[in-house]
């Protein structure tokens, strides 16, 4: 035995094994610290939303086949389009909250009750469109866009913030929208879209017919059904909506008129919710009276 080894106390292979056990400690300690430094990056992934920074835009024009003017038409006292800009301020994911239009009587309506206008083209072909074009006019950036409809004046911003984090939670859709209980008197109203949603959440079709076909009740209100009214809001993926006007419009679409079926033919996803909202839309003049019938009923000013 050398005098090394005596003085130490050890054997060379007692060195050898704790030259071993050093190394495996080294390792051990490496490996934590990789999977330590791993683990806090995806904390750090999941405590950063995604597409988080939002903007609501109410597209608005004057000119409509059934409605003309409808976004001045005044409801107790309001003009309707500010009454959908009030509620929409309430949603708590939003931004900012800017109107779109072509029209400078609604331009200057909105500048005086207090809203952003962004002064869009008059061949804009839907809300989607004219949206998109708002969108490449704001100096600042936004990931989602929430498309929020003039004629909903009774929107809730719970169902705006609920479709806003279902596009921030659903990273492989593009668009987001909501639907609620179809009631039976709407079943046939070509003004109030269905749709039918697969069982993950995501839109198969929408249409102004009745969906599903009922064939045992001859087309006819199955009671027994959960048929969807889609509320008409709608959210996108800001890099989407970019593209959205320049994809070459399909033959379901111009069928049914339906801005959404032109996303879905291309093939993109859509997240749906489902929501327990009276929807109270304004697509006629004849539903301005509905409507101011129910806010009196509900004592809503």
């Amino acid at each position: 035995m050398s005098l090394n080894s005596i003085c130490t106390g050890s054997s060379s292979s007692d060195r050898g094994s704790t030259k071993s056990s050093l190394i495996l400690h080294g390792v051990a300690a490496a490996a934590a610290l990789v999977v330590g430094a791993h683990a806090y990056y995806f904390y750090r992934r999941s405590a950063t939303v995604f597409r988080s920074r939002v903007v609501g835009i109410i597209p608005a024009r004057f000119a409509s086949s059934r409605f003309q003017g409808k976004p001045l038409v005044e409801i107790l006292g309001k003009p309707m389009i500010q009454r959908t800009w009030e509620r929409a301020k309430l949603a708590t994911t939003l931004d900012r909250v800017v109107v779109a239009t072509d029209d400078e009587k609604i331009a200057e309506c909105c500048r005086g009750f207090g809203a952003d206008v962004i002064m869009t083209a008059e061949s804009c072909r839907n809300g989607a469109e004219r949206c998109s074009e708002a969108l490449q006019k704001l100096e600042k950036k936004y990931d989602i866009v929430v498309n929020i409809q003039g004629d909903e004046p009774l929107i809730e911003p719970e169902i705006i913030d609920g479709i806003v984090k279902a596009l921030q939670t659903t990273p492989d859709a593009v668009f987001s929208t909501a639907v609620t209980a179809l009631k039976p008197e709407d079943a046939f109203d070509p003004n109030r879209v269905k749709c039918v949603v697969d069982n993950r959440g995501y839109a198969i079709y929408f249409s102004r017919g009745l969906i599903p076909f009922n064939k045992f009740v001859s087309g006819k209100v199955n009671p027994s059904f959960p048929y969807n009214l889609h509320l008409g809001i709608q959210s996108y993926d800001s890099e989407f909506l970019k593209i959205y006007p320049d994809l070459t419009p399909t033959p379901l679409q111009l069928e049914e008129d339906l801005e959404q079926l032109k996303v879905l033919e291309n093939g993109y996803k859509m997240k749906v919710i489902k929501v327990d909202h009276d929807a109270h839309g304004v697509d006629t003049p004849e539903d301005v009276a509905k409507i101011e019938s129910y806010m009196r009923e509900k004592n809503l000013s």
